[in-house]
């Protein structure tokens, strides 16, 4: 069977853009590939090395929220990255095969720098976590990474390195692993970003209450040149079309349908359309919130999912070190 890895960094609670981006994407696929989920610390630390409290904290966090998705256990293996030494290893491994000068054109890096690092005194370790991104990937032996599209440029970078590993060693070590994007790729925030991101402020949590999914769609983004209900609207690109598309079930296609072209007619307001997504997302966030309080009620439960699955995952680790060595030739008392 295929092997799947992907992984959150443990910096707050999930939102709607990773179920778009890459969770449902997860629970589709756990029947057809092994499939392992990384809680990823060491990444997390790069920019929060000072405030290891945030990180150790949102670790049952982010496990619960893809727990509560719809991810089984009994399918899917939970792993915490600093637990695995190996991935440590490949990464220094991995730095001879790529230049600075290709990390630095990656613009998920740049468009980070920019945002955490406005006074320009970036560690090395957020410079050098595409390579060990790239370690994360492949020290399974991974063939696919459901992620978010804004994390092509990473599982480019980790074919390149798994290319050039085997080329320069003749072997078959590590396969090139694929991206496989959400149907949306990317969900817009609620203030019309570009991007659903915990730091932009912008974000509806998997975990909100019904209450606070309501507020926040009530002050959601649309159209900013409608000044009142009778003018026509855009719905091409307006955020709560987007979330109606992104959430609504199909039985719901022809009142989305009808609400889009009274919308641009100009004989539907803001208020009734945020209405009704609201009433959307919350039936769909239900279930989910269900899931998540009986983990929430049962943490012993979840810290025992990652322990067994940091132990499956170490076990892995190390066959792939001993395919790693022997290639290199640095398998001294094999």
């Amino acid at each position: 069977m295929k092997r799947i890895l992907t992984g959150d960094r443990p910096t707050g609670k999930m939102h709607l853009g990773h179920f778009v981006g890459s969770l449902k994407n997860r629970v589709s696929l756990q029947d057809e590939y092994e499939t392992f989920i990384m809680v990823a610390d060491v990444q997390a630390l790069t920019d929060n090395y000072n405030n290891p409290e945030k990180v150790r904290d949102n670790v049952l966090e982010v496990t619960m929220d893809n727990l509560a998705v719809g991810l089984d256990p009994k399918k899917v293996t939970f792993f915490i990255q600093s637990q695995i030494a190996e991935i440590a290893e490949l990464t220094v491994l991995f730095m001879n095969l790529v230049t600075m000068e290709k990390v630095m054109r990656n613009p998920t890096v740049k468009t980070e720098i920019a945002q955490k690092f406005k006074d320009g005194s970036v560690p090395f370790g957020f410079i050098n976590y595409p390579v060990s991104q790239s370690a994360d990937i492949l020290f399974l032996r991974t063939h696919l990474v459901p992620a978010g599209e804004d994390q092509r440029p990473m599982v480019e970078l980790s074919r390149d390195i798994a290319e050039k590993f085997n080329a320069t060693y003749k072997t078959d070590v590590f396969p090139l692993p694929d991206l496989k994007v959400g149907e949306f790729g990317r969900l817009v925030g609620t203030d019309g970003n570009a991007k659903m991101s915990k730091s932009l402020g912008n974000t509806i949590y998997l975990s909100d209450t019904p209450e606070e999914v309501e507020k926040k769609v009530m002050s959601m983004y649309t159209d900013p040149a409608r000044i009142k209900a009778t003018d026509p609207g855009h719905v091409e690109g307006n955020p709560v079309f987007i979330y109606l598309d992104a959430f609504a079930p199909n039985d719901q296609r022809s009142t989305i349908n009808d609400l889009q072209t009274r919308y641009r007619g100009g004989q539907v307001g803001d208020i009734e359309v945020k209405k009704y997504l609201a009433k959307i997302l919350n039936a769909f966030l239900a279930p989910i919130r269900a899931r998540r309080a009986e983990y929430e009620q049962n943490p012993d439960l979840v810290r025992e999912i990652l322990r067994q699955g940091t132990e499956k995952t170490r076990r892995e680790a190390v066959e792939t070190m001993k395919l790693v060595r022997k290639a290199m030739k640095i398998d001294y008392f094999a």
